[in-house]
């Protein structure tokens, strides 16, 4: 029998040799999120939206306000790249200023949804009980009414302007958030290092901020990402049906709005916000997917 197997020699150098280096879960995806090449295209695409939304309308020699109705309706050219509007406004100005808006508008809303949503469903979770209860009864009459309801509603009631959409995309926008935060924080809450922090007498704050949030940031991130595409087509839909932004202002919505109204004779107005529009919208879901794979530890190989 000893003939069947053969001793394998190793080094004494090799017996404590760590075979690959020590990463933080971080690292670790964003090492498994650049072999994503959709992905990677992606990020750095928004990358460019959001830098050409923040300085091409400082360094244009044209406001996004300006009219001259000596140039109404003109087609893209070197003097205006992406051509004019039915005031003779510099489309290139005005779509990037309102790609600004828009991406604050889905940021902020984004930001406030993650807080309340995150605080919201780990406190319910860990609580559990009674408190529980009472809280998933109030997500549940909330999701039992339709988000755009709520919203249009919202949006009538109350002046247009960048902090209604805000506030109006906030009421409800958080309550996804904190179902999904709740059941990965339900599924953590009675593993060992939390009843370890129990014992060791860790305040219930510490121990939702320091050690179940951490472990769900992978499902707060992807959801995240989904959440700014969301946000960014209910503005620019609130908008494109009157409710939302007003003119002189520019978001993506109003100048598809006046695009629309000229589709036929004037097709440049409405093609240039609808193509940027799409890219993020692509580009937010490209990337959620790649982050989803990226931050699953069963993807790892």
């Amino acid at each position: 029998m000893d003939d069947l197997f053969v001793k394998v020699q190793v080094e004494e150098s090799e017996k404590e040799h760590i075979a690959r280096p020590n990463l933080t879960a971080f690292q670790d995806g964003w090492l498994r999120l650049k072999k994503n090449k959709a992905a990677v295209v992606s990020l750095f695409t928004l990358i460019a939206i959001g830098v050409l939304a923040i300085f091409a309308p400082e360094f244009s020699k044209y406001s996004f306000k300006e009219t001259n109705y000596d140039i109404i309706y003109q087609t893209p050219s070197l003097a205006h790249l992406f051509g004019t509007d039915q005031f003779g406004r510099d489309l290139w100005v005005r779509i990037w200023m309102g790609t600004r808006i828009s991406l604050l508008i889905a940021l902020i809303a984004a930001v406030l949804d993650l807080t309340v949503g995150v605080t919201y469903g780990a406190v319910s979770a860990l609580s559990g009980g009674k408190v529980d209860a009472v809280m998933q009864r109030i997500i549940e009459v909330l999701v039992g009414i339709p988000n755009l309801i709520i919203v249009i509603l919202l949006m009538m009631i109350m002046p247009a302007g960048i902090w209604t959409i805000i506030m109006a995309l906030s009421i409800t926008g958080w309550v996804n958030m904190a179902r999904l935060v709740r059941a990965e924080i339900l599924k953590l809450k009675n593993q060992e290092f939390v009843l370890a922090a129990r014992v060791l007498g860790t305040s219930t704050s510490s121990i939702i901020w320091k050690h179940l949030i951490p472990n769900t940031v992978g499902v707060i991130v992807i959801n995240a990402m989904f959440t700014i595409p969301s946000a960014i087509f209910t503005e620019a839909f609130l908008s494109f049906i009157g409710i939302g932004m007003q003119e002189p202002k520019a978001s993506l919505g109003v100048l598809i709005n006046n695009g629309y109204q000229v589709l036929k004779n004037f097709p440049h107005v409405l093609i240039f916000p609808a193509v940027v529009i799409v890219l993020i919208m692509v580009c937010f879901s490209i990337l959620g997917d790649g982050l989803r794979d990226a931050l699953d530890p069963r993807m790892r190989k």
